[in-house]
């Protein structure tokens, strides 16, 4: 996600100063440090990566946010005024599971605030196609705004963000294949391929929109509030 994008989600999502936000799967912390900066909210971020985790505190300076290393699900205890999960809904197979976690840990009128590739399962074929299969998992809007109305959560907003997230996998894309010998040269031929491949399909699917990128808000319900 782009900067602007992150900071818009946020407006939407309620985060503001003092606000308890925890962030799923937050890799090396670069949307944390951004919202504890510009919004001074209190920020936890969790990633079962070890190494991302150091990165993230060593960067994080003297921000308001922590990094634990933690395995999602289980989500961790307290409460909290929203959960942000950025990128990173693809890779969970169980989403309706996940969402049931992610309730638990909001208080009444919490947010979650998250992006999803929206679009039905990959066929056999594509799987076949698509490097890391095992973490490519899109889900229909509708089956996942189920699994949220389910556990009590209310969708507020969805934005669809398909277009500028096309444009940047072609981008990257594009300046992958310019540096290809260097990238190769670190990560190795076939990692540099699958890399490739990835970006291949990605454009594809969001240009012909057999995979729609979208960022949803939910906040959950509060006794007797109608949905």
């Amino acid at each position: 996600m782009r900067a602007g994008e992150i900071r818009a989600l946020a407006g939407q999502a309620g985060i503001g100063k003092g606000s308890r936000v925890l962030d799923l799967c937050c890799g090396v912390g670069g949307p944390g440090r951004l919202l504890a900066r510009t919004l001074e909210c209190r920020y936890l971020g969790i990633d079962r990566d070890q190494e991302a985790i150091a990165i993230a505190r060593a960067r994080a300076g003297g921000l308001p946010c922590r990094f634990e290393v933690h395995t999602i699900p289980p989500l961790p205890g307290g409460t909290f005024d929203v959960v942000l999960l950025l990128e990173t809904m693809l890779a969970f197979r169980d989403k309706p599971a996940l969402v049931d976690h992610v309730s638990a840990a909001l208080g009444p009128g919490g947010r979650f605030a998250f992006t999803l590739e929206a679009g039905e399962p990959l066929t056999g074929a594509e799987r076949q196609l698509m490097p890391g299969a095992d973490t490519v998992w899109p889900a229909p809007l509708d089956a996942v705004n189920s699994a949220l109305r389910r556990c009590g959560l209310a969708v507020r907003r969805v934005n669809d963000c398909s277009a500028s997230h096309l444009a940047t996998a072609a981008a990257l894309r594009q300046s992958y294949a310019a540096r290809a010998p260097a990238i190769a040269a670190q990560i190795g031929d076939a990692a540099l391929s699958d890399l490739l491949a990835a970006h291949r399909l990605w454009v594809e699917w969001l240009g012909s929109g057999r995979i729609r990128k979208v960022s949803v808000v939910a906040e959950k319900l509060r006794r007797g509030q109608a949905r």
